[in-house]
């Protein structure tokens, strides 16, 4: 099968030699086996909502809509294992209908469950890990055909890298969660001062289970969002169809994509668009389940970049961009996501050894977005910041290695599973050198 692929801003496009979408593991193996010996390069993919290049297939695609099933449940453990394919939108109610829940997920529900853990997608909450934590084992086709298990238990060092592993050690077949007995969020959304936010940065971040805000340059205003978790028999108040309608529906997606378009012919409008927007999206105090919650429409396409770096740094980083923004007559028309999640122990995790603040910041996909991400990436640069794996970046191995104590562990790791370089692109040649 022959088609095109493209990812889901539309800044990426490829032609694949081949499009396979293989309906068991041993389908995977064989599709792998005859790629390398023909000499093609082998992709997985997911939905396509990476903006970064690690999905990009230069050879044969291997699309997982036919691996995307529930194996088993088990509530009394919160064992679930789930297929590769498997899309978080299709996987949280099924485990709201057994009881149980993801302990913590990102603000995006459109993923597949392998490609939201193989990028380092995190969420927010300083004492929760991101959701590459919550994996307790894995199956994977690896560049022979071949086809492992691994847990902590079972191939440690193998399970231990490709929890996050970029696509670059083999297909994950099926993936083996550790989730939590359901359970409600109280949310509440409100605008404040952008000075006051940072200066009550440690508290809210420490008093709240999952903070985050978000903050529209050309402004002084941040939209704060504070999440705390709640038994799951907890009367719900979900946030009202009207509300829907006009912030969700209207205001951040119908309204904000009229206005954007207006900003790209217009760059002069984009600082008061993002002053009538920040002004116009009113408060929400509501209580509904975690995975309602946490994820949010998005239809409005953007390009963006994400950084991780210590925590204590946000304040000041924070004030270098804001710095940036007023300085340099660049015209941002969409906000920065400030987030915070808890250290681990995964060699390419962004959160790797060190509780960890995020900083994503976007552009209208419409808007040219290169002098305003080049100067996000300098700022990252000076606090150590390691980028989202799915999110755009110019790095490469030689600075990567400087900023991950373990990048060596993983690429030898790489090299030994995959010698010719069957799961490379040019994305991974670049940030992981190409195979030795």
């Amino acid at each position: 099968m022959s088609g095109s692929w493209q990812n889901w801003s539309g800044r990426l496009e490829a032609q694949p030699t081949q499009i396979l979408a293989p309906a068991t593991t041993a389908e995977v193996g064989t599709a792998v086996k005859t790629a390398a010996h023909a000499g093609q390069r082998v992709k997985v993919g997911g939905s396509g909502h990476s903006f970064s290049e690690i999905g990009v297939p230069d050879g044969a695609l291997l699309r997982m809509t036919e691996l995307a099933g529930l194996i088993d449940i088990d509530p009394a453990s919160g064992l679930v294992t789930v297929e590769g394919g498997m899309p978080l939108h299709i996987l949280n109610p099924l485990l709201a209908a057994h009881g149980l829940a993801l302990e913590n997920m990102g603000d995006i529900d459109r993923q597949t469950i392998t490609g939201a853990i193989s990028t380092g997608t995190h969420g927010t909450g300083v004492r929760f890990g991101g959701m590459a934590t919550q994996v307790r084992a894995l199956e994977l086709v690896l560049a022979d055909g071949s086809t492992v298990q691994c847990s902590a238990r079972e191939r440690p060092d193998l399970f231990s890298a490709a929890r996050v592993g970029l696509g670059a050690l083999g297909v994950i077949t099926k993936v083996t969660l550790q989730c939590v007995p359901a359970y409600a969020l109280h949310v509440i959304e409100e605008a404040r001062p952008l000075d006051d936010v940072l200066a009550e940065i440690e508290s809210l971040v420490d008093d709240n289970d999952h903070f985050e805000f978000f903050w529209f340059p050309h402004t002084k205003t941040a939209l704060t969002r504070r999440c705390n978790r709640l038994p799951a028999d907890t009367p719900l108040r979900p946030t009202s169809a009207l509300h829907e309608r006009i912030v969700d529906d209207f205001l951040t997606n119908t309204a904000l994509e009229s206005l954007l378009r207006v900003g790209t012919r217009f760059p002069r409008a984009v600082p008061p668009i993002t002053r009538v927007v920040t002004a116009a999206i009113s408060s929400r105090d509501a209580i509904d389940l975690s995975h309602k919650v946490f994820a949010s429409r998005r239809d409005v396409r953007f390009n963006e970049g994400e950084y991780a770096f210590a925590r204590e740094h946000v304040v000041d980083t924070l004030r270098e961009i804001e710095h940036w923004v007023d300085s340099h007559d660049e015209k941002v028309a969409f906000p920065l996501e400030v987030r915070f999640v808890a250290s681990d122990d995964i060699p390419l995790a962004p959160t790797s050894g060190r509780t960890s603040a995020y900083i994503a910041f976007h552009q209208y996909h419409r808007m040219p977005y290169q002098r305003y991400f080049d100067a996000m990436e300098a700022v990252f640069a000076a606090v150590d910041g390691r980028p989202h794996w799915g999110k755009m970046h110019s790095l490469d191995a030689a600075a990567l290695r400087s900023r991950y104590p373990r990048f060596d562990e993983f690429v030898s790791l790489r090299n030994e599973l995959d010698p010719t370089g069957v799961f490379a692109n040019p994305y991974l040649d670049r940030v992981l050198g190409a195979v030795s």
